[in-house]
């Protein structure tokens, strides 16, 4: 199978690509380098020894993704592009409207016009809102987001359905599968790859692993008076590999189903902001220096998964826990104190 992953040289999708490649597919990658570096898919072919077609390109230029898929045809396409952070949606919501949604009207025109029909979706749990109540299901109905990430999470995914509607029962018809991810840490095992965002890093782990390594000087843990046993968020952290994994699962799925189907990705264990904090001072053998700050706009108390659905259709479960978690996040980051800036 050719993959075509769009945002493929990010944090999830260069894991995906290595992932990809491991299971015996090839794989190309479309990325603008915004929030990522070309750096990240060369150590992907160092991890793997195999090849990836890398195209500098904005997901939202037509005339770009017309000529890359024209010369990659791809079986599945795999669509990380986008903004992803709920404290700078916040901040900039146009700008997250604009680019997350504009990506994903122009990938659907292009393969509309050249007759490609599977795509996967990188999805979000937030999509679930602040009215369900965790372990969240599938068949629940999507909420009320909290914030513009989730928004265009939200909008897209329905962009994605009335898509497949309008072809449904034709030989255009498409084969979408929504993945919805809960809280992605962690680096691969080789400690080649990683998280490293650009700028302040708005997910917790890349902000511990900073702290950790003396790159910035402590973490500010937003909020200590929730509803939840130590007064922080609770999260289901899966490790990003355990992510990645699913995605070849899903492409693999993709294949040979039509219509649309919704997949949670997560472990179903929900930890909370001070276990990874403590967790990760285990892994990195000192304590990781915090201050309590007040609650941040965006943040619903707990989200975790039921991620059933996964394990019976895709054969599909998390198999990696907060010890390998915290260990391979502590790998890559005291490895690569710069991230790829080295």
């Amino acid at each position: 199978m050719k993959t075509l992953l769009t945002g493929g040289a990010g944090y999830i999708g260069s894991h995906t690509a290595v992932a990809m490649l491991d299971a015996g597919h090839d794989v190309a990658v479309a990325d603008n380098y915004y929030n990522s570096s070309p750096e990240a898919i060369r150590r992907v072919e160092e991890i793997t020894g195999r090849k990836v077609s890398l195209y500098e390109a904005d997901v939202a230029d037509r005339s770009r993704m017309m000529e890359i898929l024209r010369a990659e045809m791809p079986d599945c396409i795999i669509h990380f592009a986008g903004l992803k952070a709920v404290g700078e949606s916040v901040a900039m919501p146009v700008e997250y409207y604009r680019n997350n949604i504009d990506t994903t009207l122009t990938l659907l025109e292009c393969m509309k016009e050249l007759g490609l029909t599977n795509i996967v979706f990188s999805s979000s749990a937030t999509v679930y809102g602040e009215d369900n109540i965790p372990p969240f299901t599938e068949n629940m109905p999507k909420g009320v987001c909290t914030n513009p990430y989730g928004w265009t999470k939200w909008m897209q995914e329905q962009i994605l359905r009335d898509a497949w509607f309008a072809g449904a029962g034709s030989e255009k018809e498409l084969s979408v599968v929504l993945l919805r991810y809960f809280n992605p840490v962690g680096a691969h095992e080789s400690g080649l790859i990683g998280e490293d965002p650009q700028g302040i890093p708005n997910n917790l782990m890349p902000y511990i692993s900073q702290v950790a390594v003396g790159r910035r000087d402590h973490l500010t843990v937003f909020g200590d008076d929730y509803d939840t046993p130590d007064g922080t968020c609770r999260r289901d952290y899966i490790h990003v590999m355990d992510l990645a994994e699913g995605h070849v699962r899903a492409a693999e799925y993709s294949l040979g189903n039509r219509g649309t189907e919704v997949f949670n990705l997560g472990t179903g264990n929900p930890y909370s902001v001070l276990d990874m904090v403590n967790a990760f001072g285990k892994a990195c053998g000192h304590p990781v220096k915090y201050e309590i700050g007040p609650r941040r706009a965006g943040d619903v108390q707990d989200s975790w998964a039921n991620a059933d659905k996964a394990k019976e259709v895709l054969g599909w479960e998390a198999k990696r826990g907060i010890d390998e978690i915290c260990r391979d996040a502590w790998k890559w980051q005291s490895g690569n104190p710069q991230g790829y800036g080295e």
